[in-house]
């Protein structure tokens, strides 16, 4: 397996049917949270707060730092152990905004690691959103 590049983002990251969402923000915006409601939906931890994005054999696959591996922090209780999943092939970014645009202009794909990611936004404070 050739890894081409990799980067660190500052964000949490899910696991659902085997494909990932990063989940992006600013501290405090909400991203443990959301990533929390969609495990409770189904999903599996990969990361939270700091995502490791690896472009391997034209894939952009997503994984924990070592220091932070299966470790998911709930705000009021601390940081707690949960099963994970490890390089797991993301498949889309979303960014948690203030207020993002209410109707994009047509699919939006942003470059990680030399690779294009489907992007959308969410907003924070909206009953719909992650805060």
């Amino acid at each position: 397996m050739a890894i081409v590049s990799s980067e660190t983002l500052h964000a949490s990251c899910v696991a659902i049917d085997g494909r990932a969402v990063l989940i992006e923000g600013r501290s405090g915006e909400g991203k443990s949270d959301l990533a929390l409601r969609l495990i409770d939906r189904g999903a599996l931890l990969v990361s939270d707060d700091y995502t490791i994005c690896t472009r391997s054999d034209g894939a952009l696959l997503g994984s924990a730092p070592a220091n932070i591996v299966g470790k998911i922090e709930v705000r009021g209780i601390g940081v707690i152990d949960m099963a994970h999943q490890d390089r797991v092939p993301i498949a889309l970014l979303v960014t948690i905004l203030d207020a993002p645009p209410r109707m994009p202009e047509g699919p939006l794909k942003r470059r990680d690691a030399g690779l294009g990611i489907p992007e959308g936004a969410l907003a924070r404070l909206e009953p719909s959103g992650p805060g």
